[in-house]
């Protein structure tokens, strides 16, 4: 008699072959939300620094820093603004007025220290205003900061009688505010980590998510809407003044027309491509910085690339479309559980 050997039939419950490491650690990766820019921003840094090779020199890397600091420093209250649902379109002018302020106060005998804390507090009150108009009087905040955008531009237009003038030095003050350096990037980095801890870590970023995700079901739950949103709208305007005031002190003159409407945009666009969400309810300061590396890199690069400037911001505008749908897609794939 043939017996007849079966194999035995493997256990419904059986493990399944595990992933290979590598594997595992893409994924893991991957998962993470800003991680799709971070890849575009190191594929752009290894494209420039082939196309030339004076792309990572410590001079470039200054430059380079400069490009992105001052957006990436907006961008961090643009994002607490656009995840609670709102967005300031001021904050570009709000940047050319700071340095005035801070000049006009020290001018009046005032130490520069507390003429720089008054340009802050003069800003924040900026963003007050426009939070007070836009959540009190429900003005939309994109007609509302359109229109102090425009006022504010007249205002310091006015007071400097559309000349610039030199910024204000004291020693050791000019020099921490970024007058050399990488200063400016080291505060850039330090406002990303600060922001960050609070979006993620306090009950005030918890409550912006929350505001931004379900308005009515936040105000129903007790959240104080109002100071939420009025609230980041002074940070916004704050963090405006103060990347204002160091990129004067970088370059030791204030220009009335410095910033404005393309530092605005530079800034939320920062935010966006970085994975905020411009419905509100979602992003990441973290993310922020990785877009305005990318943004600066395009600037840097095509820059010392040769790129003539009727092309620049066809390709800047070009690139950054790019950017997005190769960071829309990442976001597609993790929310369809493939990097898992």
């Amino acid at each position: 008699m043939s017996a007849h050997i079966q194999k035995p039939a493997q256990a419904d419950g059986a493990a399944k072959p595990r992933p290979h490491i590598g594997t595992r650690s893409l994924h893991g990766f991957l998962r993470i939300r800003e991680a799709s820019i971070l890849v575009v921003a190191i594929l752009l840094i290894i494209y420039f620094e082939s196309s030339n090779s004076n792309f990572l020199t410590r001079a470039n890397l200054q430059t380079l820093s400069q490009f992105i600091s001052a957006p990436v420093i907006i961008a961090c209250g643009e994002i607490m603004l656009l995840i609670c649902g709102e967005i300031d379109l001021s904050a570009g002018m709000v940047f050319a007025l700071a340095p005035f302020i801070m000049y006009f106060a020290h001018n009046a005998g005032l130490p520069l220290i507390v003429a720089f804390i008054l340009a802050l507090i003069g800003c924040g009150a900026i963003g007050l205003f426009n939070g007070f108009v836009s959540v009190k009087l429900r003005v939309p905040s994109f007609v509302t900061t359109l229109g102090t955008m425009f006022l504010i531009n007249g205002f310091t237009l006015t007071i400097s009688a559309g000349f610039p003038v030199d910024t204000p030095t004291n020693g050791l003050f000019t020099f921490l505010m970024g007058n050399s350096g990488f200063q400016e990037i080291i505060w850039a980095v330090i406002i990303v980590l600060v922001m960050h801890g609070m979006l993620r870590n306090t009950r005030w970023g918890l409550h912006t998510i929350s505001v931004g995700g379900n308005l009515i079901g936040s105000a129903e739950s007790g959240i104080n809407v109002t100071r939420i949103k009025m609230g980041n709208f002074a940070i916004t305007g704050a963090l405006a003044g103060l990347a204002g005031i160091l990129e004067a002190s970088r370059i030791g003159s204030t220009d009335p027309l410095a910033g404005g409407s393309p530092m605005m945009f530079l800034a939320v666009a920062a935010a966006v491509i970085g994975g905020t969400s411009l419905m509100g309810g979602s992003g990441t300061i973290i993310g922020g910085l990785f877009g305005g590396l990318v943004l600066g890199v395009l600037q840097d690069g095509f820059t010392i690339d040769g790129i003539n400037a009727f092309t620049f911001n066809i390709i800047i505008g070009a690139a950054i479309l790019i950017a997005m749908v190769f960071n829309i897609h990442f976001a597609r794939l993790r929310s369809r559980g493939r990097f898992k």
